[in-house]
């Protein structure tokens, strides 16, 4: 994971593919398209396979790490995304990096949200590999399974969300 992080990390800085929720941005998001949701502040970007909602307000990279034209992961920096990737599409699987985690998958559909210096992650559907980028330890998720992740070292722990703290955050992205 650490070598993931940091392969990450110099893909972001010399992409240049970042979506901050504004119209500026989305002209480098090569081979996608963006469409906002009306009435909300809420932005869907589909990408070949894989579709991404964007909280009103989220910050985050998308990340064309081989440069095809298809992202392969979105670095997320504040607030919530869900991500549904179509494995019939989608090859080679996805991610999404924050702070504290990475969250990686082949093909499923999944929410992650970053606050106050945790991430949670949570599986719509499929299942998601997470843990930190400094630690090769690493929990697998499934369907109304989450984890919360923090800095530090402890070990992860999967819970079974419970409905209300699904709902919830589904909500924050229209689902």
């Amino acid at each position: 994971m650490h070598f993931i992080s940091r392969m990450l990390l110099a893909a972001v800085a010399s992409s240049g593919a970042s979506l901050l929720a504004n119209d500026i941005a989305l002209a480098q998001a090569p081979g996608c398209t963006m469409e906002r949701l009306a009435g909300t502040s809420r932005q869907i970007m589909h990408c070949d396979g894989t579709t991404i909602t964007a909280e009103g307000g989220a910050r985050f990279n998308v990340i064309d790490r081989n440069r095809d034209g298809r992202p392969d992961a979105v670095s997320l920096r504040n607030k919530a995304v869900l991500v549904d990737v179509d494995s019939a599409k989608r090859r080679g699987g996805f991610e999404v990096v924050t702070p504290q985690a990475i969250a990686a998958v082949r093909g499923t559909r999944w929410a992650v949200d970053v606050k106050n210096g945790t991430t949670s992650v949570f599986v719509v559907r499929g299942r998601v590999a997470v843990g930190r980028p400094s630690s090769g330890r690493r929990v697998v998720l499934s369907v109304g399974e989450g984890v919360d992740v923090a800095r530090g070292s402890e070990p992860l722990t999967v819970r079974r969300w419970p409905p209300a703290r699904a709902a919830a955050l589904l909500a924050r992205l229209g689902q």
